[in-house]
């Protein structure tokens, strides 16, 4: 709905009204953010620490360094939205560069395209990772990237080139929520998820800073189609990488939790 709201608003009175409706959305926002009590959240959970006779125990930022998986995964990352970020941008360039006025529409289609399998996918992807793991999911996720990438050099047709669009929502519904459960399960004990989860958001803000800057240049230089199969080619990286070098996370998680202590031998007296 808000992102009708705002297609429609912004092809009617311009894209100054885009700024507005997201200053108006943002006041709900804030008042839910206000409502949240404080006392209800169990911190120590929250950060995926011990908590032993009420004390936290966490361990040293250096056992996230130490931990290479946790570190390929986030290179992992950064490829992905290296990859994935200028996609989006360039479409709607490309869908209206004969019609200024239709970019916003464009993109607001393409964008509720996105959101609408992300919500109708999004209950089932977190059902999948819980029982069957997190990497099907995660090659899955990586997987349509490059081909959307190509598929995009393919097709002119409007109509198509938005349809395509639903790989991106597959894509980002994956790796929305399975990433931060890798996380999750990289830093159960540690006390650290916080930290492990800003340095993921960091290396999703760098890689799609720098996508932009890269779609740009080839598409000034080369063209569109050179663009896209660019990214593509950083996707195909993306997925190799992730392939290689980041294993299942899951059943660590889950023998650590459901395993059994050991009984203790008593020792007979003699």
């Amino acid at each position: 709905m808000p992102k009708l709201l705002v297609g429609y608003a912004s092809y009617k009175f311009g894209y100054r009204a885009i700024f507005v409706i997201a200053a108006l959305f943002a006041i709900p926002a804030v008042l839910s953010l206000f409502a949240i009590d404080g006392k209800e959240i169990d911190y120590a959970r929250a950060r995926g620490a011990i908590q032993i006779q009420g004390q936290i125990k966490a361990e040293g930022l250096a056992a996230l360094l130490k931990d290479r998986i946790l570190l390929y995964f986030l290179a992992t990352a950064f490829l992905f939205h290296l990859a994935n970020a200028a996609m989006l941008p360039e479409l709607g360039e490309m869908l209206s560069k004969d019609n200024v006025k239709t970019a916003a529409p464009f993109m607001s289609a393409c964008i509720i395209v996105t959101q609408l399998v992300i919500t109708v996918t999004a209950a089932w992807i977190g059902r999948r990772a819980a029982s069957k793991g997190r990497k099907p999911l995660l090659l899955l996720g990586f997987g349509v990237l490059p081909i959307r990438g190509v598929l995009y050099t393919l097709t002119h047709a409007v109509g198509a080139l938005i349809a395509i669009q639903m790989l991106d929502g597959v894509a980002n519904a994956i790796f929305g929520i399975v990433s931060i459960l890798v996380v999750k399960d990289r830093t159960q004990g540690t006390g650290r998820f916080n930290v492990a989860a800003g340095s993921l958001a960091t290396m999703v803000g760098i890689g799609a800073a720098a996508s932009t800057t890269i779609g740009g240049v080839l598409i000034q230089h080369l063209g569109y189609r050179a663009s896209f199969l660019g990214l593509a080619g950083i996707a195909s990286l993306a997925f190799a990488l992730l392939w290689f070098a980041v294993p299942e996370t899951l059943s660590e998680t889950v023998e650590n939790l459901t395993a059994e202590p050991t009984p203790k031998k008593e020792t007979l007296a003699q």
